[in-house]
């Protein structure tokens, strides 16, 4: 696991991808908040909508995602998918009536899978065949506790605040950190992969 991390560490656009994975769920992952949004819209019935509404988003973007081919500054990508994120959060955050709010998780749905698909490509292409069992530890960090601890962190900012303040916060801080990290990590945003044309 050390030897991974360190190559992590010396690849920018490969660490870039980790931070913009933990930042994205820590602050605007806002699945814990969905039984109380529903609460006002319908119940159980508006919490089933709201739980499938990200995965919909996820499934109409890999059925329209042939224009991914021409891209081939992935790291700009991962970028800009992980901001879209953000601000379709944000946008949830003052959705007043359940359509809208379902279409802020869909839009969100469909970045996020955007953001998932480059970083993988960026994996692919810049961890070697002898790292790949190190750095997947690295990968499962990211998986099992981001969302974990963005769930943790939205209920907990919900019970000091309210459901909306906790969740336009965290699209706020995902999208400043975000953007933070390109200026910080300037290799990341140039990353350009060896396929695709010059779409962005």
């Amino acid at each position: 696991m050390q030897e991974g991390l360190s190559f992590a560490v010396s690849k920018p656009e490969l660490i870039g991808t980790y931070i913009v994975d933990i930042v994205a769920m820590v602050f605007a992952f806002p699945v814990a908040l969905f039984p109380a949004m529903s609460e006002s819209w319908g119940g159980a019935s508006a919490a089933g909508i709201l739980f499938s509404a990200m995965a919909v988003g996820s499934l109409l973007m890999t059925l329209l995602s042939g224009w991914t081919s021409q891209v081939k500054h992935h790291g700009r990508a991962v970028i800009l998918a992980a901001i879209a994120w953000a601000i379709f959060i944000l946008g949830l955050g003052y959705a007043t009536q359940l359509w809208m709010a379902v279409l802020f998780l869909i839009l969100a749905g469909g970045a996020d899978m955007i953001r998932g698909l480059f970083r993988g490509i960026i994996w692919n292409e810049t961890v070697p065949n002898e790292l790949r069992g190190r750095l997947s530890g690295l990968e499962m960090i990211s998986y099992m506790s981001g969302p974990l601890l963005g769930n943790a962190r939205a209920g907990w900012v919900a019970a000091h605040s309210s459901v909306a303040t906790s969740i336009t916060t965290g699209g706020v801080i995902c999208t400043v950190a975000v953007i933070g990290t390109a200026f910080l990590l300037p290799k990341f945003w140039k990353y350009e992969s060896q396929v695709g044309k010059d779409l962005f």
